[in-house]
C-alpha cells in the first residue's frame, strides 16, 4: 500500500528554504517582460511628451510646451467634459441595472441560466463592430424624424450610452451574481423572521454584502467610460463639429479619439497628443484610486 504524502513534510524547513532562495529565478521572465513591454514604453512616452518629434529617435525636447498647448485647447476641454457627463450617465445606468438584472436572477426564476447567457453575449462583440452595428440602428430610428445620429450632439451623447450600457451590463451582471450568491443564508433568514420587509432586508442586509462586487463593478465601469475609444470612434467619430471662437470642436469626441485625433493632425502635434496621454493618465488613475478608497471604505464599515 503507497504511502500517503506527509503534509509536514511537504511544509518543511527543507522544501521551502531552496524555494525562497531561487523564487526571483521564476519570477524574472516575467518582470524582464513587463519592464520592456510596460515600464519602458511608459518612461518613454512620459519623456516625449516633453519633445517634439515625427518619431522617437528624432525628439527634440522643448520642455513644458506641449503642456501649455494642450491647457490652451478648447477640443481637450469640451472632451474632457464630454467624458465626464458620459462617465457619470454610464456608471450610474450599467451598476443600476446590472443589479437590477442579477436580483432577479438570483430569485430561483425559470430560465435563469440562459437569460444570463443571453445578457452576457454582448460583451463578446468588439467596439467596432458595435458601432457600426449601432449607428445603422440608430439611423434607422431616427430617419423616421428626418434625421439622423451625428446631426445633433445630444443623439451622439445618447447613443453612446445606451451602446455601452447594451455592452457592458451583461458582465457587471455576472459579478453582482456572485456578490449575491455570497451573501450569507442565515443572515437572510434571521431577517426574514424579525420580520423585515423585501425593501429593508435588500437595503440592510443585501447591498451591504455585495459592496465588494459594487466595488469591482464602479472600477470597471469608472475606468471603461474614461478609456472609451473604438465604440466612440465607430458610433459618431467625434461629429458632428462646431466651430466655437474660430476653433474646430467635435461634439461627442472622448478624451481617448481626441488624443487620437490629435496625434494625425501633423507631425507637429505628435508631441502634444503624448502630453495629453500623460493627463489622462494621471486622470485615470486619481480617479480609480479616489473611487476605489471611498468603495473600500463602505466594506471595512459593514
Amino acid at each position: 500500500m503507497a504511502k500517503k504524502p506527509d503534509p509536514a513534510g511537504l511544509n518543511s524547513r527543507l522544501l521551502r528554504k531552496p524555494i525562497q532562495r531561487f523564487g526571483w529565478l521564476f519570477l524574472l521572465p516575467t518582470f524582464i517582460a513587463f519592464c520592456i513591454g510596460f515600464i519602458w514604453p511608459f518612461m518613454q512616452g512620459i519623456y516625449l511628451s516633453f519633445c517634439k518629434f515625427n518619431v522617437p529617435s528624432d525628439a527634440k525636447f522643448i520642455g513644458w510646451e506641449n503642456y501649455v498647448k494642450v491647457f490652451k485647447d478648447a477640443g481637450f476641454m469640451n472632451a474632457f467634459k464630454n467624458t465626464t457627463v458620459f462617465a457619470v450617465a454610464s456608471i450610474i445606468l450599467i451598476n443600476v441595472v446590472a443589479f437590477m438584472l442579477a436580483y432577479a436572477l438570483t430569485q430561483k426564476m425559470r430560465f435563469a441560466n440562459i437569460f444570463r447567457t443571453v445578457f452576457f453575449m454582448p460583451n463578446l462583440i468588439g467596439g467596432v463592430v458595435l458601432g457600426y452595428i449601432w449607428s445603422l440602428i440608430f439611423d434607422g430610428i431616427l430617419a423616421a424624424y428626418s434625421t439622423y445620429l451625428t446631426a445633433d450632439p445630444t443623439y451622439g451623447m445618447v447613443g453612446l450610452v445606451i451602446l455601452v450600457a447594451w455592452q457592458q451590463i451583461g458582465y457587471m451582471m455576472i459579478i453582482y451574481i456572485a456578490g449575491l450568491q455570497a451573501v450569507p443564508e442565515d443572515m437572510l433568514e434571521a431577517a426574514k423572521i424579525d420580520g423585515a420587509t423585501g425593501r429593508q432586508t435588500l437595503l440592510r442586509v443585501i447591498i451591504p454584502n455585495v459592496m465588494p462586487s459594487i466595488t469591482i463593478c464602479t472600477f470597471l465601469t469608472l475606468t471603461n467610460s474614461f478609456k472609451l475609444f473604438d465604440q466612440n470612434l465607430a458610433l459618431t467619430g467625434g461629429m458632428p463639429s462646431l466651430m466655437i471662437d474660430g476653433a474646430k470642436i467635435n461634439t461627442t469626441e472622448l478624451l481617448a479619439l481626441n488624443i487620437y485625433s490629435t496625434y494625425n493632425i501633423s507631425k507637429n502635434y505628435h508631441g502634444v497628443a503624448q502630453a495629453k496621454a500623460v493627463i489622462f493618465f494621471l486622470l485615470v488613475a486619481v480617479l480609480a484610486i479616489a473611487q476605489q478608497t471611498l468603495t473600500k471604505r463602505k466594506e471595512v464599515q459593514q
